[in-house]
């Protein structure tokens, strides 16, 4: 390989070096922060409180009978425990589901911050009180949820923070601070700023074919570096 190959090979790698190494590094740092922090911790599953609701069914009407008193035509149902009730959730394909009382036939979402603050509540293991509650009319950056919510944040240390889906009376997301440190990180590793779910978009493709013909052009100069030490040697 001449020279003058091999010199532009070291300026390219060295601007390529140069483009991506920030890039690798972060790549790295979130390998580092995503194996080191346990992923339960992140999630905040160990203030998971277990439920041991029993489905009562006692005086429940059929599903056709809860849905026309709702008036929709489900896609999908289910039957199902919250807050002490038996309750039907109704998928709907025009809409957001709707949560119907199995028993009385009331219509119970969109719930209300009483509502949302008692899901809350039965959802986290312990007595910590509650420091704030917040309705969210579109999804947030860190509930990614398209739906409207309650964010339920709790004086525990942890900056723990539930988001209670309003059509289906059910914690949707859970988020603390560890989750915030460590979503950054992830954000950085996929490269994806926005909602920071998608993990094969061309940036990310682009910048991966850049870390790898980096690497190849270090492997190539490589070689002729070898070869030049062994002849000296010899």
């Amino acid at each position: 390989m001449s020279r003058p190959i091999i010199r532009w090979l070291i300026t390219l790698h060295k601007w390529a070096a140069l483009i991506i190494g920030l890039q690798v590094l972060a790549w790295v740092a979130g390998g580092l922060v995503m194996s080191a922090i346990p992923i339960q911790t992140v999630r905040g599953e160990h203030n998971i409180a277990e439920h041991n609701e029993t489905l009562d069914l006692s005086g429940v009407m059929t599903p056709g009978e809860a849905a026309a008193i709702a008036d929709i035509t489900p896609d999908a149902i289910e039957l199902r425990a919250w807050l002490g009730r038996t309750v039907y959730e109704f998928g709907r394909e025009e809409g957001a589901s709707l949560l119907v009382d199995a028993v009385t036939g009331e219509i119970l979402s969109p719930i209300d911050e009483v509502a949302a603050r008692s899901v809350a509540l039965s959802d986290y293991d312990g007595n910590p009180e509650i420091d704030a509650v917040t309705f969210f009319a579109e999804p947030t950056w860190e509930s990614r949820r398209a739906e409207p919510t309650w964010r339920i944040d709790f004086a525990d240390g942890e900056g723990t923070r539930l988001y209670v889906s309003t059509a289906t009376g059910e914690v949707i997301a859970r988020r603390n601070d560890v989750w915030r440190f460590y979503d950054f990180f992830w954000m950085l590793h996929i490269m994806d700023y926005g909602d920071r779910s998608h993990f094969n978009h061309p940036l990310l493709i682009l910048a991966s074919l850049f870390a790898l013909g980096m690497s190849l052009f270090g492997f190539i100069l490589l070689f002729p570096w070898l070869g030049r030490m062994i002849a000296r040697r010899r």
